[in-house]
């Protein structure tokens, strides 16, 4: 503990933020970091607990608390505070292949369960990662380092996204020959093309793919297995094969009108926006524009928040954030006691900037889409919502949200997002594999476990557990990495 009396001495402070009208006007990430000065006394608030639930990744009362990936933050926030940034590096890369990446868009379960928290605000652990690493790539300390000795066995990585990169990262530095396989023209899976430029700069994922890539881990981008390229071919080339394609599968409207132009998954308007920006190509507007139009985003997560923000930055009419589920509380309820994850009402970035422009909050809850209604020309022009309600299920004991009868009413609406979620694995990948599915359309594998049906078959992240976090999909990578490698050496020596 580098101060005993550091959390009474300083207050928390978050990175500074840039106005809600300013950051729209482009595509740029909107918080800068502190000094080092400050942030060594951020650190400093680090109370290294006897028992630091911050790192435990516990379940209570149905959800996670605590960091996934096991960070040993008092341990790296000690050498930060002491000043021995490289020391913190080494610390924080022991557990995260990517800090720079949690460090942006991890919702921080981490600081819900700081014991600080408990009587006060908790340390700010997420913006301490992120500069701990963002001061080893500024310094040199984040050179290329292959490995020294290959072992001579090959691995095929079917994905890019974060489980992908994890995996992939592992078993190189082990020393095996590793592939990744991506179907998009660029790699990063959904760190790429799922998450906005100004959540996470897309310069970001390159530096990272670039370094991997000068440690020996191959790219094929435009490869998409199970179409282009065979399961059987790499079968028989690589002696194991990792799925990590996500949980691709976007979950769908069954509503009337649902087949009329200005009717997008959300991944697909996110998508389209990206590759624009990339492209050079943003100002032609070649691309899903909201400019103009009244947009529905249906869906209160993460993805959602990102379309708001999206269609702020596009200069959309009016945007209109549909909830099924009532508002949560503002503040934790008894039955919400520290050190669960907070169950309370977030306002993210995208519904702060709608918030400002419009002069309310975007998001109406307990509120569905019933039927969209369209032109002659087949276009989208309104939206007919009705209101929902809580009641339980006799037969399952389940609450379930109900239609309101007489509740409807119609809106203006030129484009609809649908932000509802995932449904699972697509089945294209995994009947080129010949892998059993669990229940939820998952790639099935036995408790704790990653290894699939078929033989020399692997699978990791969202395509395993489900749609989930950043930080989760590279601790699955990471599990599924030392899995394979006892697979293919009969043993391991990874952590």
């Amino acid at each position: 503990m580098g101060k005993s009396t550091g959390f009474m001495e300083f207050g928390r402070e978050n990175n500074a933020t840039v106005e809600p009208m300013h950051r729209i006007q482009n595509f740029n990430e909107f918080h800068s970091p502190l000094n080092m000065t400050e942030r060594r006394e951020q650190a400093a608030r680090c109370m290294n607990c006897g028992v630091p639930f911050c790192q435990s990744a516990m379940k209570l009362n149905g959800m996670v608390s605590g960091c996934p990936l096991h960070n040993l933050i008092p341990e790296w926030n000690d050498e930060l505070y002491n000043g021995h940034f490289e020391h913190a590096l080494n610390r924080l890369l022991k557990t995260n292949n990517f800090p720079e990446f949690t460090g942006r868009v991890c919702p921080a379960l981490c600081e819900a369960a700081c014991t600080c928290g408990l009587n006060d605000k908790p340390v700010t652990v997420h913006d301490n990662e992120l500069a701990i690493i963002e001061y080893g790539f500024a310094n040199g300390c984040m050179e290329p380092k292959p490995p020294m000795l290959r072992t001579g066995k090959k691995v095929a990585v079917i994905g890019s996204g974060p489980s992908g990169l994890a995996c992939a990262d592992m078993l190189n530095k082990r020393g095996h020959n590793v592939t990744v396989f991506e179907r998009e023209d660029r790699p990063g899976g959904l760190l790429m093309y799922g998450i906005p430029n100004m959540k996470l700069d897309k310069s970001v994922v390159l530096r990272r793919i670039r370094l991997m890539e000068k440690e020996g881990v191959e790219f094929r981008t435009g490869c998409n297995v199970g179409q282009d390229i065979s399961a059987k071919d790499l079968m028989s080339e690589y002696n194991a094969v990792v799925l990590c394609c996500g949980a691709s599968q976007p979950r769908d409207l069954n509503i009337e009108g649902r087949e009329l132009s200005g009717v997008h998954f959300a991944v697909d308007f996110l998508k389209s926006t990206t590759k624009a920006l990339l492209n050079g190509e943003y100002e032609s507007g070649n691309y899903i524009n909201a400019k103009d139009k009244n947009v529905i985003v249906i869906g209160g997560g993460d993805t959602g928040n990102d379309c708001v923000g999206t269609c702020m930055r596009h200069g959309s009419k009016s945007v209109t954030q549909l909830e099924m589920m009532p508002k949560r509380p503002d503040e934790r309820t008894p039955d919400n006691a520290w050190p669960q994850w907070p169950r309370v009402c977030k306002t993210d970035y995208g519904q702060q900037e709608a918030a400002a422009v419009f002069g309310h909050d975007p998001r109406v809850y307990q509120t569905t889409v019933k039927r969209l209604i369209g032109n002659e020309q087949g276009e989208l022009k309104a939206a007919e919502l009705i209101k929902l309600e809580p009641k339980k299920d006799e037969a399952s004991g389940r609450t379930i949200m109900t239609p309101v009868d007489g509740s409807e009413y119609t809106v203006d609406c030129d484009m609809l997002l649908i932000a509802a979620g995932f449904t699972g694995a697509q089945k294209y990948v995994t009947e080129a594999f010949g892998v059993e599915l669990n229940a939820r359309t998952n790639v099935a594998t036995e408790p704790e476990k990653y290894k699939a049906s078929a033989e020399k078959v692997f699978t990791a992240g969202d395509m395993h557990r489900g749609q989930s976090l950043v930080v989760w999909a590279i601790s699955e990578g990471r599990a599924c990495a030392r899995e394979v490698d006892e697979y293919l050496m009969r043993y391991t020596n990874m952590i």
